[in-house]
């Protein structure tokens, strides 16, 4: 008989086994069914009071240059035909407003580019002078309105891409006319 009772308790190992397996299983299932849930619960924004969003652009400021309020002139100082022309669109695509498009008046000798640029426009050639590429000169000049020339030289070919703000751009400028108002 001692045979008969060693199977029946290997059995009810077995058995007890089998039951310990399947709780545990179960128990895991749950587990991570609540995390799960929890997870979605934690990304719907439950349980906050208030959205925190930042702010999406810098707070309007007049003084500061944008290619909308930068006048470039755009001189050709090579024998490229239409290469003033081609440059003065793509800086109007751009934003910036196109004043005189023609030859060099100095006819003066340009490597890549020359930005000139006169007292009231030096706040400006940080947004001109970038857009020439690498070898792009300045030079200062005694004009007493803001604009900006651009001039091209032999080794130009087109523009550079637009550097990259490290900020926030700025915010458009509040209008004049009151909310309200229709017209």
């Amino acid at each position: 008989m001692p045979d008969r009772d060693l199977t029946a308790e290997l059995r009810h190992r077995h058995q007890n086994r089998r039951a310990a397996t399947t709780i545990l299983i179960v128990l895991l299932m749950l587990f991570f069914a609540f995390w799960y849930a929890y997870s979605y619960y934690r990304a719907s924004g439950a349980g906050e009071a208030t959205p925190t969003t930042g702010p999406t652009c810098r707070p309007f400021n007049p003084k500061v240059p944008t290619p909308a309020v930068t006048k470039v002139n755009v001189y050709n100082a090579t024998s490229k035909s239409g290469l003033a022309a081609r440059t003065a669109a793509d800086l109007r695509e751009r934003g910036f407003l196109i004043g005189t498009v023609s030859n060099d008046p100095l006819s003066r000798k340009v490597a890549v580019a020359e930005v000139r640029y006169g007292p009231a426009g030096r706040t400006r050639v940080a947004l001109v002078s970038p857009l020439g590429g690498r070898g792009t000169t300045t030079m200062a000049d005694k004009r007493k309105d803001t604009s900006v020339d651009l001039v091209l030289g032999s080794s130009f070919s087109t523009l550079a891409p637009s550097p990259k703000s490290a900020g926030l751009p700025m915010c458009p400028a509040p209008s004049s006319r009151p909310s309200g108002s229709s017209t």
